[in-house]
């Protein structure tokens, strides 16, 4: 009975404390009671996931690494064409794309520049998984995540200081050059362990390239899953930067796929820096966004790197779809045409060996 009267005499102290009006971002509301907790549980569960998220990340990038041979990659290193293709498409390519979809559609001066960010971005790991499924040139591709994580660090200050001047001063964008760091120093340790593996260990290596690459891919599913718990109630944003996140990650790999070709790069290449081009460090420019704009401004553009990271998935999950159906048809009408020309080949040596007095080349016996 005293414990019932005591409760009984705490609601009603917490009622009158909080009779007036509830103000409009109360979390909880009942009646005339309002309550605004401090709710970490967003915080921790980030940093969880974070934590758990970074680890496994680092075990796909050692998987990926073990399908990396040291000569090839040197290879690139020594001759960067292809480095330097992919350079152009992500510091040249996706800035200015960025810098275009803002200006047609009319965005706000804030929203333009997460815009900008996005497209100044190094190329994420993802585009490695992805790259290993299409089959792509592995070794370009990590040598040129490494060299845009790298390279960001001079080329975001430059191309933001470029792009952003007409809508706001580019001091004021904080570039998280810790991150930048992390992220490169993440990705090389695990890569060069994978590069040694598989120097020394082939038959392992393609096991543990097999487990990686099926773990890679759910990873990059449940990074995009869990960023739209952890953010669910930041989904109110301008139907703007809605389509200019499904357009953005279309125009980077269909862009820097055309790049490549031009540059007379060979196909699995263009597979390649398609990928690198079009799928972005999301999670970078989203620690850019926090450090360097207010709540009400985050209002406004928070979300947009979560959408640009669904439709980057989902853009590259066609590819892939369509490159699989592709290559089972390629196999297919390869095999038909091997064996035309198998019958053909063998005719024509036929006669030319009774024409040139019986000879024939040691290769076609």
């Amino acid at each position: 009975m005293q414990t019932y009267l005591l409760s009984q005499q705490f609601n009603a102290r917490s009622l009158a404390e909080n009779s007036t009006a509830c103000p409009a971002n109360a979390t909880i509301c009942s009646g005339t009671s309002c309550v605004l907790p401090e709710d970490n549980f967003n915080e921790t569960l980030s940093i969880i996931l974070s934590t758990v998220l970074t680890i496994m990340l680092a075990l796909v990038m050692f998987s990926m690494g073990c399908n990396v041979e040291l000569r090839k990659f040197w290879d690139h290193i020594k001759r960067p064409w292809g480095i330097f293709v992919g350079f152009l498409c992500q510091f040249g390519i996706m800035p200015l794309t960025a810098f275009l979809l803002s200006l047609v559609f009319n965005v706000l001066p804030v929203q333009a520049v997460v815009v900008l960010i996005m497209g100044c971005c190094p190329g994420g790991t993802a585009s490695n998984v992805m790259a290993y499924w299409v089959d792509g040139d592995m070794d370009l591709s990590i040598s040129m995540t490494t060299c845009s994580t790298l390279l960001a660090m001079g080329m975001m200050p430059l191309c933001l200081f470029v792009y952003t001047k007409m809508w706001t001063d580019s001091n004021s964008i904080v570039l998280p050059y810790d991150s930048i760091g992390i992220s490169l120093v993440a990705l090389i340790i695990p890569v060069s362990f994978g590069i040694y593996v598989n120097h020394r260990w082939p038959s392992k290596a393609k096991i543990i390239l097999k487990i990686g690459s099926i773990v890679g891919a759910i990873l990059i599913v449940l990074i995009a899953v869990v960023g739209g718990i952890l953010y669910k109630g930041s989904w109110i944003i301008s139907p703007k930067l809605w389509i200019i996140g499904t357009i953005f990650p279309a125009a980077g790999y269909s862009l820097g796929f055309l790049l490549a070709r031009v540059a007379g790069l060979s196909w699995h290449r263009c597979r390649t820096v398609s990928l690198e081009t079009g799928m972005q460090n999301t999670q970078l420019c989203s620690t850019i966004v926090q450090l360097s704009f207010t709540p009400e401004q985050l209002e406004l553009m928070f979300t947009f790197p979560l959408i640009y990271s669904i439709f980057q998935l989902l853009f590259a999950l066609l590819i892939l779809g369509g490159y699989r159906v592709y290559r089972r048809h390629r196999v297919k009408t390869k095999t038909d045409v091997e064996k035309t020309e198998e019958k053909e080949d063998s005719k024509s040596t036929s006669s030319h060996a009774k024409i040139n007095g019986g000879f024939a080349s040691n290769e076609t016996k």
